[in-house]
Order: structure tokens, then C-alpha cells, then sequence
């Protein structure tokens, strides 16, 4: 199955609804906007959690913990099934080889290597991180995973 050849389950796309196109429509004169107002505006309504000027729920609770959202770190994650795609050739594999075999976005982030499929051939596998599975296979077909120290990069 291929994307293009995906369908909609029947009932989930409906016809667009005709506005400001007379009042036989049902969305004639004020085009279901209701009266006169803010909401009523092109570009008008207020924003998420705008209680009319009373101190918002969100304001009025008090702000606990702490939480390590914006100090994660990030891994783009690559499995081993997916070196199958890379060219027989290529015996060392880094952020560039897989950037240009569009495995990986972007040859900035770190890269983690899954253990999901099997590998045949000895690759030399340049990582931020491997885990415990993709490593064994790696080693077990005669590669290598290398870890590249903090100092070099």
C-alpha cells in the first residue's frame, strides 16, 4: 500500500460550507457568525484560556516541580533494517552517509541506532548512541560501533 493510495473511511470528509451566499444557503447574512462583535471580526476571537479580563485558571494555580522538557536531548533514530537501503559499497557509515540516503534529517542531530532487522555485512557505524541489540548484530557481522568522544566534536 502506498500513500497515494490511501481513502478516507466513508463519512469523514464533508462538503465545505458555503457562506455568505444568500439566505436559501442557511449560512446567508451573518455566514453562522452570529451577531455583531469580536468573534464576528475577520482575524477576531479571543485567545486560549481568556476568561474576559477575570485572572485565568492558569494564572490563578500555582506553578510546582520542575520539568526537563527544554533540556532533553534528541536523537534521530536509525534501525538496522534500514542500512539495507545504503549502497553495497560503503563500509563506514556516518551523519553524512545517512543524511544523503535520507535516513536522517539533518547531519547536526544525534543519531541513535536501533536493533529492529538484521544487518549481513560489516559496516564501521558511527553514533551517538547504539542500543544493546544493534550493537551485538553489528559486531556479530563482522562491523564495527564506534562512539566518537566528546573531544572531537
Amino acid at each position: 500500500m502506498r500513500l497515494h493510495e490511501l481513502t478516507n473511511v466513508a463519512g469523514a470528509t464533508h462538503r465545505r460550507k458555503r457562506v455568505g451566499c444568500g439566505e436559501g444557503g442557511g449560512h446567508g447574512k451573518t455566514s453562522g457568525r452570529g451577531g455583531k462583535g469580536q468573534t464576528a471580526r475577520s482575524g477576531g476571537g479571543i485567545r486560549i484560556g481568556f476568561e474576559g479580563g477575570q485572572m485565568p485558571l492558569y494564572r490563578k494555580l500555582p506553578k510546582r516541580g520542575f520539568n526537563n522538557y527544554q533540556f532533553r536531548t534528541n536523537y534521530e533514530t536509525v534501525n538496522l533494517s534500514d542500512f539495507e537501503k545504503l549502497d553495497p559499497s560503503i563500509t563506514e557509515v556516518d551523519a553524512a552517509v545517512l543524511k544523503s540516503a535520507r535516513l536522517i534529517r539533518s547531519t547536526d542531530s544525534l543519531i541513535k541506532i536501533l536493533g529492529n532487522g538484521e544487518i549481513n555485512r560489516g559496516l564501521k557505524i558511527t553514533a551517538a548512541k547504539f542500543s544493546a541489540s544493534a550493537k551485538a548484530k553489528i559486531e556479530k557481522a563482522g562491523g564495527e560501533a564506534i562512539i566518537p568522544s566528546s573531544e572531537e566534536s
